[in-house]
């Protein structure tokens, strides 16, 4: 360990395949979950917004009070539901579907069901006030004039909400990128991304030099990557 500025923990990064499989696994994660957050929160967030109901406060309320509780109390409900012994697969037992219990946990597809759960609210409130601010005079237009209804969503409802989406996936993805406690609660040790290897470098192994370098790293990637994708949300706006 060397206390002293210098690009020896870079290139161990690069050279080392330990590492960069651990940065794929983070941003495969972190673009899963983030899909996964789109299209369940759209639907949801739309319907909230063209809602008249006298319950929408409380249905908003109801998308706010998962953030009411902690990210590691709420990663121990999912071991409740994904454990061997656990609800899920007892339930699916009952129905018949699978005649043994069927390993969920410590899995990728718990941490992406983990991290997706813990992000969602935060894509549904986004993009709840983007389509707020869409007239629906525009949709009733394009309806008059012949178009079907996914047709006037494709062509003016969706266009307009772009800015939402752009600002729901950001955000969903950078807290993806840098998640911690739900990899570590719901992955196991034996699955790694990054933000947990940097705690472990630095509190585990006492090697700051690395975890700095690691934490720099993944905060180049995730700006990197956040960048690229706005890029690609405003071209196609354009479009």
């Amino acid at each position: 360990m060397v206390e002293a500025v210098t690009i020896e923990n870079y290139v161990k990064f690069f050279a080392d395949p330990y590492y960069s499989r651990v940065m794929l696994v983070t941003i495969l994660v972190a673009v899963s979950s983030t899909l996964f957050c789109l299209v369940l929160g759209y639907p949801t967030a739309y319907l909230l917004a063209r809602s008249k109901s006298h319950y929408k406060t409380l249905m908003i309320m109801l998308v706010v009070m998962p953030l009411f509780v902690g990210n590691a109390v709420r990663a121990a409900g999912w071991i409740v539901v994904f454990g061997h012994q656990g609800f899920l697969n007892a339930a699916l037992i009952w129905l018949g579907v699978i005649a043994e219990p069927i390993e969920i946990m410590y899995t990728t597809t718990a941490v992406i069901v983990g991290i997706t759960a813990f992000n969602l609210p935060f894509m549904v409130l986004t993009l709840q006030s983007v389509i707020e601010g869409i007239p629906e005079s525009l949709e009733e237009a394009a309806l008059g004039m012949g178009a079907g209804p996914l047709r006037a969503f494709r062509r003016v409802t969706l266009p307009l909400s772009l800015n939402g989406i752009a600002a729901g996936t950001i955000l969903c993805f950078i807290m993806a990128m840098n998640a911690y406690a739900t990899p570590v609660l719901l992955g196991g040790p034996r699955f790694q991304m990054m933000a947990p290897l940097v705690y472990d470098q630095i509190s585990q192994q006492s090697n700051w030099p690395l975890g700095s370098a690691l934490a720099f790293i993944l905060m180049a990637a995730t700006l990197i990557l956040t960048l690229a994708s706005n890029l690609m949300l405003r071209q196609r706006g354009r479009r």
